[in-house]
């Protein structure tokens, strides 16, 4: 059993190598990684014993477990990963195949709902963080690390680094959205949550960022305290 530990850990970390070499972001390598232990721990043995047949009992083992398609589908491309890069042996992916996922249109607010969202948000703060995701259309982890010198008020743009397909762009920063970011900045130098050259929207320790779990809960209360709202359980930015 020693033996077979110490071989899952070189796998791990030649894995991990394998990522870093590539660039992947954490996030990224946080899933590979999840997949590949899902597989060790189905299997009870160290992964790179893995046959063809044992990734194709591994997927309707997931299937029979209740796992969504989309989970599947991720844990897979994990795999995919581990073994063409890690192990070199693309042969293991022959039996195993991703499951369709019907596209959805995505669940969209009117001007009125996030209108009103921006009012109900608890705090300047937030508020500030929510009109950023409207008004410049920047994802949930992009507006969490945000810093403050990534406003840039002359040139009226948010530089984003690290977004989408990591890549580094620019987004248009409006008069009223400037305004905004202007009040909370006076508000949150006056109450020293924001540190010089820091986070723009800093958690409750203002060294680290708020986490989008933080910025999705206060949108999600935002929303759900708004006058007539009938959405509930959807809590994604």
């Amino acid at each position: 059993m020693g033996h077979s530990n110490k071989s899952v850990s070189a796998l791990r970390q030649r894995m991990i190598e394998d990522m870093t070499l590539r660039k992947l972001g954490q996030s990224t390598q946080t899933g590979y990684i999840r997949a590949a232990v899902k597989l060790t721990r189905y299997l009870g043995r160290s992964p790179d014993t893995a046959t063809a047949e044992d990734l194709r009992l591994f997927q309707l083992h997931r299937v029979q477990q209740g796992d969504s398609s989309i989970t599947i589908n991720a844990t897979l491309t994990g795999l995919k990963f581990f073994s063409e890069n890690t192990l070199d042996r693309p042969e293991l992916l022959k039996k195993v195949q991703r499951v369709y996922e019907p596209r959805k249109i995505p669940e969209s607010m009117s001007v009125e709902e996030v209108t009103r969202v921006l009012k109900a948000a608890g705090s300047l703060k937030y508020k500030a963080a929510l009109s950023v995701a409207y008004g410049a259309g920047l994802r949930a982890s992009e507006i969490v690390h945000l810093k403050i010198s990534d406003i840039d008020g002359e040139r009226q743009i948010i530089r984003v680094d690290n977004g989408k397909g990591q890549r580094d762009r620019n987004a248009m920063l409006s008069p009223g959205l400037r305004k905004i970011l202007q009040s909370w900045y006076r508000e949150g130098i006056t109450r020293r949550t924001l540190l010089a050259g820091g986070w723009l929207f800093p958690g409750q320790n203002p060294v680290d960022p708020m986490s989008t779990r933080q910025l999705s809960r206060g949108f999600c209360l935002a929303r759900d305290d708004t006058p007539g709202s009938t959405r509930r359980s959807r809590c994604i930015l």
